[in-house]
């Protein structure tokens, strides 16, 4: 089969009207995917992102990755004009992704409603730390206070320590993926129902406590219905046995799920513990939940023999789900990731080269594919403005005017 490298977004448009993580990322995706993706940028610096983490001449390293295939247009939201111009291109966009907080696209009459009474047909992804309704949908909200309300930080470390968090902004791109979703299924209905300019657009109304709280499982019903309160439990999986981190003899942290009924007694096996396999207190996880401890222990005992590459190769002869505990340094040389070529080699304007990670999922006949890396700012000002209709004589007349 031949693979179609534009993507299975290719004439869509969309405009991003947002900053840092949540918006970016949601409209990162449908860039990768063969979407024409124009992001509005402040002209004094820009998306604050660009100097986050690592830099490269000033620049982060973030950015080649959170903002590729996108096209840069500067515009000075405080004049007139800057929002004219960004009005003429959400009207002319499949799809608005905006994290602002509530009421900023309003004062710009850029809201879901304002744009609406034009055409709607329109589709607007509105993500934000409360949502766009509630007595919270004011205050300020980035992911961290997303993975908090949401649940996620109170389940998060070791009981007898405050709550930690992941390693990574988990609220936000978490909420950036609903997003995406939501503007898929926005998408599908719009065109069943006729289209651009026929069809029936929506607003899809996403806050990052939401999103977090999506995925927090049991949770609400096994408070609802038996009063019980999931807590911290470190690196263990609670109520789910055995299924925790453990360290080999050589210093190595490996994740051990032996947690099915089958395996369990496959995993005592491998590890020589005859009296654990055929221990019918331990054949079902009810019954290994009330020996948490012992099962654990016996576990931790057995790497403490083992060094990382033997015990999983035990694991692996035995059929027990079982990984080391990767950092980037062992990513960029594992086998299962260069398979499955996880890694882009591209190169910087001054041909540096870099890699990136490669645009997951991975579809058979449309996949992602990356055509540049994140732009420099206002990189396609003229490119942008010329195809609305400006003249090169009117672009300079907006830069000089402040407006660019």
């Amino acid at each position: 089969m031949t693979k179609n490298t534009a993507g299975p977004l290719k004439g869509i448009k969309v405009l991003e009207l947002g900053t840092l993580i949540a918006g970016p990322f949601c409209a990162r995706m449908l860039a990768e995917f063969g979407a024409e993706v124009i992001k509005i940028e402040a002209p004094d610096g820009g998306d604050p992102i660009r100097k986050w983490r690592v830099l490269k001449d000033g620049t982060s390293l973030w950015w080649s990755v959170q903002s590729r295939n996108k096209k840069s247009l500067t515009l000075n939201m405080k004049h007139a004009q800057g929002r004219e111009i960004a009005r003429k291109l959400a009207l002319e966009a499949d799809i608005i992704i905006e994290n602002y907080r509530p009421g900023v696209l309003e004062k710009w009459e850029l809201g879901y409603e304002q744009l609406k009474a034009l055409d709607p047909s329109i589709i607007m992804v509105r993500l934000s730390g409360f949502g766009q309704t509630g007595p919270m949908k004011d205050l300020p909200g980035f992911g961290a206070i997303g993975e908090s309300m949401g649940g996620l930080r109170y389940v998060s470390g070791h009981a007898d320590r405050p709550p930690v968090r992941v390693g990574v902004s988990i609220g936000d791109s978490v909420a950036a993926l609903h997003g995406v979703i939501g503007a898929m299924m926005a998408l599908r209905h719009r065109d069943a129902t006729g289209g651009k300019l026929k069809g029936e657009g929506q607003m899809v109304d996403v806050a990052l406590y939401e999103s977090v709280f999506n995925l927090m499982e049991s949770l609400v019903p096994e408070f609802d219905h038996a009063g019980v309160v999931r807590e911290r439990t470190g690196g263990s999986l609670p109520g789910i046995v055995p299924s925790n981190t453990y360290t080999t003899k050589d210093g190595e942290n490996i994740v051990i799920a032996g947690n099915g009924d089958a395996i369990f007694k496959r995993l005592m096996l491998a590890m020589g513990r005859i009296d654990l396999a055929g221990n019918p207190e331990l054949e079902r996880n009810d019954g290994r939940v009330k020996h948490t401890q012992l099962i654990d222990d016996a576990i931790q005992a057995w790497c403490d023999t083992q060094d990382i590459d033997s015990a999983l190769t035990v694991l692996q002869a035995a059929d027990v789900p079982a990984g080391k505990i990767y950092s980037v340094r062992d990513m960029m040389s594992d086998p299962q990731f260069l398979a499955r070529e996880m890694f882009e080699q591209h190169q910087f304007a001054d041909g540096t080269p870099v890699k990136l990670p490669a645009i997951s999922p991975k579809l058979s006949a449309t996949p992602g594919h990356t055509k540049w890396l994140g732009p420099e700012l206002g990189q396609h000002n003229d490119e942008v403005l010329q195809a609305l209709g400006y003249s090169a004589e009117q672009i300079t007349a907006m830069k000089q005017d402040g407006v660019l």
